[in-house]
């Protein structure tokens, strides 16, 4: 049997030692080139954020003294402008590491759909801000100021359109950084006929309605706070989205309408040039009613209610059937819900004082009675002629 002799043995430990130390000296080694790379990458970030502190602190310095726009946009985006100032100097330092290159290129595309998404961000933040500082000059205005209520719709609506279009670019430039996406997109766009076709008629609801809230917007059939009638409801425009409209109707409830409805089907706006509206209050009153008496305490219950606006007060005698007179009384109000009030009080006030004043002047059923003479015949019934005469002398 042959033996080992001890400088092998020595030299195959020395060997195996070697193998197994291999990947902590080849670490170790790349220790100065890892520390280096991740020096440049901290010292980068750093440089970017003094440069982001330098730039804000000297833009807000310019707009000091103001509640101006562009201060106010600074002061909303400044983690956002911080961020995205620490990415580039991210992208701009990567090439320092000793990083693989497939580690850098991921990386890269992570930054690149981040700062996407931080520039559509703060264009949404700009867009609101925007909206808010427009919508501040009607904060308190008078519930008929139509030219208010004008605005308020135009900013809210377009400031939802804005919003959700910013979005879409958004999540469509992201979508394009993968080449899967784009090599799709190509092939879609070339083949467009059928394809184009589908597109159309999936996205064909979403695109309705924003259309409708941008015809809204410009044209307004109807505004924030308007009185309608839809669906046989009455209540208030309370909201306005770039999708779907929300009613307030009287007894608190919400009805909820895609906003393509007021485009494609009619509805009542009883404040579409001016909030101010007639009501009516209408009575049945037996024919013994003092007409001219009651006009008088008409007039004298409209002058006296807070709810009349002093323009129209008429009392008219408008039907007679075969039991009743119909009268109607007209009056009017800044508003639908103060003619609603106005309304409620006259005809409570009115009948009050019927019952009182005048008892003979409500509904009542009537029979005429009638005492046969003594000596004579009872009179023919039925109608005709002879009706009510005595019998003829046979």
């Amino acid at each position: 049997m042959e033996e080992l002799q001890p400088a092998e043995t020595i030299g195959e430990v020395v060997g195996s030692l070697d193998q197994l130390t291999a990947p902590l000296r080849e670490f170790v080694a790349g220790i100065p080139a890892l520390l280096m790379g991740a020096s440049a990458l901290i010292g980068g970030v750093l440089v970017c954020l003094a440069l982001h502190w330098a730039i804000r602190r000297t833009l807000l310095r310019l707009t000091r003294g103001g509640d101006g726009f562009l201060r106010q946009v600074l002061l909303r985006t400044g983690g956002l402008t911080r961020l995205a100032f620490v990415l580039g100097g991210m992208i701009v330092t990567l090439p320092a590491t000793s990083l693989p290159a497939e580690w850098i290129a991921l990386i890269r595309h992570v930054i690149s759909i981040l700062l996407i998404v931080m520039v559509g961000w703060a264009l949404m933040t700009t867009v609101s801000h925007t909206a808010d500082r427009s919508l501040r000059r009607w904060i308190g205005a008078d519930e008929e100021n139509v030219e208010a209520r004008k605005n308020r719709t135009q900013i809210r609506v377009f400031r939802r359109i804005l919003n959700i279009v910013i979005f879409l670019v958004t999540a469509g430039a992201c979508l394009l950084t993968f080449d899967s996406v784009k090599e799709y997109g190509a092939g879609l766009f070339a083949s467009a006929g059928v394809a184009g076709i589908v597109a159309a008629v999936a996205a064909r609801p979403v695109l309705a309605n924003l259309i409708a809230g941008m015809q809204i917007a410009i044209t307004q059939p109807m505004r924030i706070d308007d009185v309608v009638i839809v669906e046989g409801e009455w209540g208030w425009i309370e909201e306005i989205t770039a999708t779907y409209v929300v009613v307030r109707i009287w007894d608190w409830r919400r009805l909820v309408l895609p906003i393509s409805y007021f485009i494609e089907k009619p509805f009542e706006n009883w404040t579409r040039e001016s909030g101010a509206i007639i009501g009516s209050v209408v009575l049945h009153l037996d024919y013994a009613a003092p007409f001219e008496a009651l006009r008088e305490k008409f007039d004298e219950v409209v002058r006296a209610s807070s709810w009349w606006d002093g323009q129209v007060s008429v009392f008219q005698v408008i039907g007679a059937s075969e039991r009743t007179v119909e009268v109607r009384a007209l009056m009017s109000a800044r508003s639908s819900p103060r003619a609603w009030e106005l309304r409620c009080e006259v005809r409570e006030k009115i009948l009050l004082w019927l019952r009182e004043a005048h008892p003979e002047a409500l509904p009542r059923d009537r029979g005429d009675v009638r005492l046969r003479p003594e000596g004579r015949e009872a009179a023919r019934d039925g109608p005709g002629p002879l009706a009510g005469r005595p019998a003829a002398a046979e």
